[in-house]
């Protein structure tokens, strides 16, 4: 009679933990960070149908990067939850915090009770009636949760997209600075190398949206077309490859 095989929960738990972080930096980064206006999602995407941000609620918003079905269906059970708590007590009473902490509780159950991790982050955006009650946080795959205090990258090669934050980042931004600062840490090669003669390399289509703080009620906008195209620096910006609009760049499983 052969023995069952064994492993301990610390080796399952790093296994599965490997396994996310390995699909997450398969695909490419998303920025979200705050600018003066309000918080603002950057991210390449060749798709123009499968969107990695999106809008949650009136004035809150959802970005995402790695497995899209995964996310898609965090995406759809977010709305499902804040639609049912708002038409339940007051639209008011819908909150950025407690939508990440809803989103917590499943991904924890996620990894410690099911065979394979969900392989995604998710960053979960309100922005208020003055940029200190803005609220960025951000969620791994294990259910843990982050409140930060300026920006969230995921996704990808974080390394260099973070660096080139760390450096420049300032909260009073106007929105034309702020995805020109985006665009340039999303074109920072990686650490180990690459990137073109100007240390640059080449972006593809990039998916914009903004949480605005001046709109009324419904906050969330996607910024495409002409609008886009003006809002983004030109090659003699120092910036290489002009991004174009774009929805969520991923295959049928995953982003890539």
């Amino acid at each position: 009679m052969s023995m069952p095989l064994y492993a301990s929960p610390e080796q399952l738990m790093r296994e599965r933990s490997e396994l996310a972080r390995k699909g997450i930096a398969r695909g490419r980064s998303v920025v979200a960070l705050k600018y003066a206006g309000g918080i603002l999602f950057v991210g390449e995407n060749p798709s123009t149908t499968l969107h990695k941000m999106s809008e949650i609620y009136d004035r809150i918003g959802f970005a995402a990067a790695g497995r899209y079905p995964e996310f898609e269906s965090l995406r759809r059970a977010g709305i499902k939850h804040v639609d049912l708590w708002g038409y339940s007590y007051d639209r008011r009473d819908v909150s950025a915090r407690q939508l990440a902490n809803v989103y917590a509780t499943t991904l924890g159950s996620i990894f410690t009770e099911q065979v394979k991790p969900f392989e995604v982050e998710i960053c979960v955006a309100e922005v208020g009636a003055t940029a200190e009650q803005d609220q960025l946080y951000r969620l791994t795959y294990d259910g843990s949760i982050v409140d930060e205090p300026q920006y969230v990258v995921m996704g990808g090669q974080t390394e260099s997209v973070v660096s080139v934050l760390k450096d420049t980042y300032s909260d009073s931004l106007e929105l034309a600075d702020a995805l020109a600062l985006a665009h340039r840490a999303l074109a920072a090669p990686p650490s180990a190398g690459g990137g073109n003669g100007n240390g640059q390399r080449e972006l593809g289509k990039l998916e914009v949206a903004v949480l605005e703080r001046g709109r009324p009620r419904r906050a969330f906008r996607r910024i495409s077309g002409a609008a886009l195209d003006a809002l983004l620096p030109s090659e003699g910006d120092g910036a290489d490859g002009k991004g174009e609009a774009g929805g969520d760049e991923t295959e049928s499983s995953k982003d890539s």
